[in-house]
């Protein structure tokens, strides 16, 4: 007995020990890993001018530069806007003729991921301002002009962080609605069935794109709530309950050791473009993470750009999160399960 209990005495602080160890694995892999090691790789951007003169040829010298940090496209002005508007590029330099000669304007969507945006305008700055400087040192008697910054859909300070703060705040809402009704249940030794969890996510849902819609009003009011973005909102959190629902129901309360932490993923990973994540962090998170699917589908309809592909991708994806939820929370259990669940 006192050996027993010897053993035990040094058995739990080694586990302890690993368990922490392990989740501070986790918890920086999650997080702090994918911010230190963001860098840029092939952002798309833009470079616009007139089909022929020097800007076309200045123009075409900026897009030979492929490879590196940054993926360059030579296009004009208007078609060069339109692959802004589908997100396709995160920003475009134009190159203009002035009254006092060559002329760089940097444009951004306030549509565009922030990261993605603030990474495009530093590099076509830098590039537009040697362009001109490089145009006008041909020409006696000029100077090179500023570069001038146009922004289209621009977005307000609440504009730019809702969309990822919301779609967080429904994954949270609606695994908190999971876990409690999975936690009631487990107390009174009771299975609820389809129904039930049916009700639980529809009632969830419904109340946390309220919630949500409530806290859009709050911080801009200018910020359009009409329709389509309460139905996407609505969708997000039928998507996320559904999925939610159906895991809970196949592993109880341990559905939290994996829906938990997934929440760790939006800010660190969901809130970056690919172009700046680490390839790892790339390929292994972000290409499935519900959060980004919600985020940048929303930001369009928030900034006016509902046409954007994002929107399709995410309707698609979204779709596709509830329909396998609601699979999993129908899906009959064997018969002798059924007949225990009273």
């Amino acid at each position: 007995m006192l050996e027993r209990l010897h053993r035990r005495t040094w058995t739990f602080p080694v586990i302890a020990s690993v368990a922490g160890a392990v989740l501070a694995a986790v918890l920086g892999f999650l997080t702090f890993g994918a911010q230190a090691t963001a860098a840029p790789e092939q952002v798309p951007v833009a470079v616009a001018a007139p089909d022929t003169g020097p800007l076309r040829a200045a123009a075409e010298r900026v897009a030979a530069q492929g490879g590196g940090q940054f993926a360059w496209r030579l296009d004009t002005s208007d078609r060069a806007r339109k692959l802004l508007a589908d997100k396709e590029v995160y920003g475009v330099l134009e190159l203009t003729t002035g009254p006092g000669g060559p002329q760089a304007t940097v444009v951004l969507s306030g549509a565009i991921n922030p990261s993605g945006a603030q990474a495009a305008q530093q590099a076509l700055t830098g590039a537009g301002q040697a362009l001109t400087a490089a145009l006008t040192q041909a020409v006696p008697g000029t100077e090179a002009a500023p570069v001038r910054m146009e922004t289209v859909h621009p977005a307000s300070v609440a504009g730019r962080t809702a969309p990822l703060a919301l779609s967080a705040l429904a994954w949270v809402g609606c695994l908190a609605g999971g876990a409690v009704l999975t936690l009631l249940a487990a107390r009174r030794e009771w299975r609820p069935g389809p129904a039930v969890r049916l009700l639980q996510i529809l009632g969830t849902s419904v109340l946390v794109t309220a919630v949500l819609a409530g806290f859009l009003r709050l911080w801009d009011a200018s910020l359009p709530l009409d329709g389509p973005v309460l139905g996407f909102l609505a969708l997000v959190t039928l998507a996320f309950a559904g999925v939610q629902a159906g895991l809970l129901r196949l592993l109880g309360i341990r559905a939290m050791a994996i829906l938990g932490p997934l929440y760790l993923v939006a800010p660190a990973v969901a809130g970056q473009v690919p172009e700046l994540l680490n390839p790892a962090y790339r390929d292994i998170l972000w290409s499935w993470t519900p959060f980004r699917f919600g985020t940048e589908g929303l930001r369009s309809l928030l900034q006016g750009t509902p046409g954007a592909p994002d929107v399709v991708t995410a309707l698609w994806v979204l779709g596709g999160m509830l329909a396998a939820g609601l699979a999993l929370v129908l899906w009959p259990r064997p018969r002798r399960t059924a007949e225990s669940q009273g």
